[in-house]
């Protein structure tokens, strides 16, 4: 097959696009160019997509001795990843840049483009494994990156490849060491890439700028004021700023945000149970939606937060009911559904998180009592 190997800059994309040449693939590497100002977004261990990002993914092509172009995508980037984050954030929800940036960049419009030229898949170096056109977690689980996967849906998965899903990744690095790719000993990028200074509250405040609103208890009294619901998320606990604990001593955390008037709730820790959470933007990796009632495991972090869960498509969004709670759960992340296997690797599908409710509700519909929770 010819192949497009997106090509970051690091030791997991440098190895992908090199087994997709061992498998006998045609494969032209490319870099995106994500920023107008390169020098905006983060460098060194502490981001991905920079100027020498890209001249790291250069050298890696040499080595490899496959074509490589640099595409720019920051219009796009800036549209659909950056511009959907500061909105998201100004709406009062959490959003996930690197799963947004999956869904619109690497598997839409570099896909797009990519088809168009005449190529049949896209190389990537996520973990994440493909059997049969099923999105997997990774061996190294604590790599895993199904989750920011599993907005795609299955005609994108389908010109997908994900070679490095298969191998922990230690083995990935000596692997690139014995092919004498210079970013065997990379660090692995962190944080937010188009927040140089790593300051996200400052971020959003400069492009927000200031909503003041108040900050409440859970009966309703003011405790301090704001600058602005995006700097708030469901689970926080620092940053709140509010002289101390509550009168009985026990920490405060974020259990609700209202855009709309500008409101803070804060409580104790077990009001962030929730027990029921409501996602729209469904989307079945199988290409087909469940008619009824399905068993499975749900994911609402990228890292952790799961629970057996029953879940119904309705209205092309989602019900997952828990049947354990799970506690920062906020709206704009994801909602990810796993089969309940011995091995629970296997996606059904995802939805963007709308709302939940710390109410146990039955299969039925009929509220649990209190007694029963």
């Amino acid at each position: 097959m010819r192949v497009l190997a997106a090509m970051s800059g690091g030791v997991d994309s440098a190895v992908a696009a090199a087994r997709a040449v061992d498998a006998g693939h045609e494969v032209v590497g490319v870099h995106l160019a994500l920023s107008a100002t390169p020098g905006t977004l983060r460098t060194g261990s502490r981001g991905c997509c920079s100027k020498e990002d890209a001249g790291d993914a250069r050298r890696a092509a040499d080595v490899l001795g496959i074509p490589f172009y640099v595409w720019d995508f920051a219009d796009r980037f800036k549209e659909d990843v950056i511009d959907d984050f500061v909105a998201s954030y100004a709406a009062g929800q959490t959003p996930n840049p690197c799963l947004r940036c999956n869904e619109k960049i690497k598997f839409s419009a570099l896909a797009d483009r990519a088809l168009a030229l005449g190529f049949d898949a896209v190389v990537t170096g996520h973990y994440a494994r493909l059997e049969d056109g099923v999105l997997r977690r990774a061996v190294d689980a604590d790599k895993d990156q199904s989750y920011v996967l599993a907005v795609l849906t299955a005609e994108q998965l389908s010109r997908a490849m994900f070679p490095v899903g298969d191998t922990p990744k230690p083995r990935i690095r000596a692997e690139a060491a014995e092919r004498g790719l210079a970013v065997a000993n990379k660090p692995d990028s962190h944080d937010i890439c188009f927040i140089p200074s790593g300051d996200t509250r400052a971020f959003l405040g400069a492009k927000i700028g200031i909503r003041p609103g108040a900050i409440v208890d859970t009966d309703g009294r003011k405790l301090a004021e704001h600058e602005g619901v995006h700097g708030f998320t469901i689970g926080q606990r620092k940053g709140l700023g509010l002289p101390g604990p509550a009168p009985d001593g026990r920490p405060r955390y974020v259990t609700g945000i209202d855009p709309d008037s500008g409101t803070v709730r804060v409580g104790p820790a077990e009001e962030l149970d929730v027990w029921t959470v409501l996602a729209d933007r469904a989307i079945w990796t199988s290409g087909v939606t469940p008619s009824g009632p399905l068993e499975c495991v749900a994911q609402v972090r990228a890292h952790g937060g799961t629970a057996a869960a029953v879940a119904e498509a309705v209205d092309g969004g989602l019900v997952v009911r828990l049947r354990e709670p799970l506690t920062g759960v906020a709206r704009g992340q994801a909602v990810v559904l796993y089969r309940p296997d011995p091995l629970g690797d296997r996606v059904i599908g995802s939805g963007t998180i709308s709302g939940t409710s710390g109410e146990r509700v039955d299969l039925a519909g009929e509220l649990v009592p209190d007694s029963a929770r």
